[in-house]
């Protein structure tokens, strides 16, 4: 960036367990270019577009929370993990189901595993350059 385009006031990207290492490299490259503070990151997409798909049901997510929090729903962990997959202030999703939505906000008070979240960051980018050879 040339410092002639204007920050913008929230930054929105794709967020989650689904989300590559470009993304989330990216996010973080343009957050701390336009030097936006967490209030300003947002993440979206949490679920790649569906809580239904058969990823989530092969994925147990849990294991990106604390273990006091591993009690809780596969959604809820995965949308937990959305928030340090880059890191955001907000994860924006879409429902019409208020008990889904329910659910997603019960998780707000989970504890995620940063070390358990920076593993899996390291071995995404490990397995992008193994592409790349």
């Amino acid at each position: 960036m040339d410092g002639a385009l204007p920050a913008p006031s929230v930054l929105m990207v794709p967020a989650g367990l689904l989300a590559g290492i470009a993304t989330l490299d990216a996010a973080q490259t343009l957050a701390e270019q336009w030097q936006l503070g967490m209030e300003a990151r947002w993440g979206m997409s949490p679920f790649g577009g569906s809580t239904n798909s058969a990823v989530w049901e092969a994925v147990d997510a849990r294991m990106f929370l604390q273990s006091e929090h591993r009690g809780a729903s596969r959604v809820q962990a995965a949308f937990r993990a959305a928030y340090l997959l880059p890191p955001v202030a907000t994860v924006a999703v879409g429902s019409d189901d208020a008990e889904h939505l329910r659910e997603l906000v019960d998780a707000l008070h989970l504890s995620a595993n940063e070390a358990t979240v920076r593993q899996y960051r390291k071995l995404l980018r490990d397995h992008s350059r193994r592409q790349r050879a």
